[in-house]
């Protein structure tokens, strides 16, 4: 720690800088990026019988969850055929929902109704990440194999795409109709859609598995599977600050958060520890353990900061939230899951926590005192990822269970 300085002031004070507050278009994003020409240009056998008893089996199994679960959601989509992977909300209106499957499909459709709006066809292998341009005028489907599309909502149709190898996560500018993501072989892509005019940010020989734009659209920071974390300036390519060796985590990086005042970064770890970063010193200001008494495997599977407190949240595979008091980095409330957390999420207007569990669960939890608040069931398989809608009202969840749901949200103290 240096002299003078204690945890407090680092994650209280302002950077020198003052680089919390900005206020960018489109175009001046576009400009500062300044995206380039570069081109970018254990086998089993089984009889027939024997397999079609075991699908009448499931079948039969599956009707009778279907029965004993609560189902609370308003809409259900299921033009999936295989377990659903990822799913985004429209962060423009909030009215579309784009999801990716094992089918190797994505899937464009109304959050309203359910309707379908197209088909993302043509991929290679599991959709994995998907995504909507900051205007939702494009949405973003990439598959296991590398394979990445772009698709014009308005036309329905493909407008670009490109052959990578594959893929661990894509994100959109905030601001700008840029597209980001993150490889096994840890390389970071950025293009200009629909133009194509890419950058590459080179990876140091470990998966990128990870990434984050920072709020000020200028930096992005990844988490890497050695435990490293990087932040780059967008404009230069280059390497601005690296946490690594003591510092950094000491295996895979597996999720992050931005901070909303551009200053810190929090990564969850499959050391079972979170970290918060000073992302314009590369100080790490705390240093989160979240172990479990249980026996078994375990990792940080989800973090994320409160937008009204000074708080932070961690989620295990062992199905502990942690709700972590930033100021004096101690714990405030643990709230025990029946199964394993996947993703966390704070609600935009409350000190409220989502949490979607293994469990096929979403749960509410109030961030100053971990009570539990409500929760919502419907899917008969564990969630793999879910979405909240901007304004906080609407939640979506997809599954193993071949289904995303919607829920419409009814919280207290909105």
């Amino acid at each position: 720690m240096e002299e003078g300085n204690s945890p407090v002031d680092d994650l209280t004070n302002s950077d020198e800088n003052n680089e919390n507050e900005f206020s960018l278009d489109p175009d001046d994003v576009v400009e500062v990026i300044e995206l380039g020409d570069e081109d970018g240009d254990i086998s089993h056998d089984v009889n027939d019988m024997d397999l079609q008893d075991d699908e009448e089996y499931d079948e039969e199994s599956e009707a009778m969850r279907s029965d004993q679960v609560k189902d609370d959601a308003s809409v259900v989509f299921s033009r999936h055929s295989d377990a659903v992977f990822s799913v985004n909300i429209d962060p423009h209106e909030g009215k579309m929902v784009v999801t990716g499957g094992q089918d190797d499909k994505g899937h464009i459709w109304s959050v309203t109704n359910g309707e379908s709006i197209m088909e993302c066809g043509g991929h290679k292998d599991s959709v994995t990440s998907v995504g909507f341009s900051f205007n939702g005028m494009y949405a973003a489907t990439a598959d296991l194999s590398g394979l990445v599309k772009v698709w014009k909502v308005e036309t329905k149709s493909q407008v670009w795409s490109f052959e990578c190898s594959d893929i661990e996560w894509l994100q959109w500018h905030p601001l700008a109709p840029v597209l980001l993501s993150g490889t096994v072989d840890g390389e970071v892509w950025m293009w200009k859609i629909p133009d194509g005019d890419c950058k590459t940010f080179q990876g140091h020989g470990c998966t990128a598995g990870v990434g984050r734009i920072l709020p000020d659209g200028k930096r992005l920071c990844v988490g890497y599977d050695d435990g490293a974390i990087m932040v780059w300036d967008m404009k230069t390519a280059d390497v601005v600050k690296t946490i690594s060796g003591r510092d950094g985590h000491r295996s895979t990086v597996v999720c992050m958060d931005c901070h909303h005042d551009n200053s810190m970064v929090m990564t969850g770890s499959t050391d079972v520890t979170a970290k918060v970063i000073n992302t314009s010193t590369g100080k790490v200001l705390s240093t989160f353990k979240c172990e479990s008494v249980k026996e078994g495997d375990n990792s940080v599977e989800a973090c994320g900061f409160c937008k009204q407190q000074m708080l932070a949240a961690t989620g295990t595979l062992q199905g502990t939230l942690s709700v972590w008091d930033m100021p004096t980095q101690i714990i405030r409330s643990k709230c025990q899951h029946e199964a394993g957390v996947v993703r966390l999420k704070w609600d935009p207007t409350a000190p409220l926590i989502y949490t979607a569990c293994l469990d096929g669960v979403v749960r509410l939890w109030d961030g100053r005192n971990g009570q539990f608040v409500n929760q919502w069931s419907g899917h008969t398989d564990s969630i793999l990822d879910f979405d909240l809608s901007k304004d906080g009202e609407t939640l979506v969840t997809v599954s193993d269970d071949k289904t995303a749901r919607v829920f419409s949200l009814h919280t207290p103290d909105r």
